[in-house]
């Protein structure tokens, strides 16, 4: 999978996020990282470089596509995010850091290409795939610049379109908006 769709989780769950001293600042900067923390896991691809084998545990789509990554990393942003703050500001970035890199590997596994995902990670290194895979995997590295990596592309935004929609489109349009919030 292109990281498309990935980003589109994050933006999706940075706008229902949705902090209580909302500002403009506030929520790109949450679009920013929780797209970023969508991509986390996609950061195995050094593993290639490092010549750890694509079906090592911590080769690519390996350890960092399971559960126990998203719920450590979900741990670890809690943590983060609590200091200096509440431990209820905390619990709640945990909780959505979790999700959003935990719909990472599900992802992947969608797809018609690779070795399958370690979505159970560290009590199975079995690679996963669904059975119905819709998704197009994508050219890594260099080679997603290509007319492949252009189709993958296109099917992603087509599939992704609804997060993507709900994610980018104006607050201040949003039926049930509240009127602080149309301000934005």
């Amino acid at each position: 999978m292109a990281s498309l769709g990935h980003v589109a989780v994050g933006l999706a769950a940075a706008r229902l996020y949705r902090g209580t001293k909302e500002t403009t600042g506030s929520l790109v900067f949450r679009c920013v990282a929780f797209s970023a923390a969508s991509l986390l896991p996609d950061a195995d691809v050094i593993a290639f470089g490092l010549g750890i084998p694509y079906a090592a545990p911590f080769g690519h789509r390996g350890a960092s596509h399971s559960i126990a990554f998203a719920l450590a990393c979900g741990l670890v942003a809690g943590l983060v995010a609590a200091r200096g703050t509440t431990a209820a500001r905390g619990r709640r970035v945990a909780l959505f850091i979790a999700a959003i890199i935990a719909t990472h590997g599900p992802l992947d596994a969608l797809t018609d290409g690779g070795e399958g995902v370690a979505l159970l990670w560290p009590f199975s290194t079995q690679r996963i795939f669904f059975p119905w895979r819709p998704l197009p995997v994508a050219p890594i590295g260099i080679h997603f610049l290509s007319r492949a990596g252009l189709a993958v592309a296109k099917v992603e935004i087509l599939a992704f379109a609804p997060l993507f929609l709900y994610g980018l489109w104006p607050r201040r349009w949003m039926p049930g908006a509240s009127r602080a919030s149309r301000r934005d």
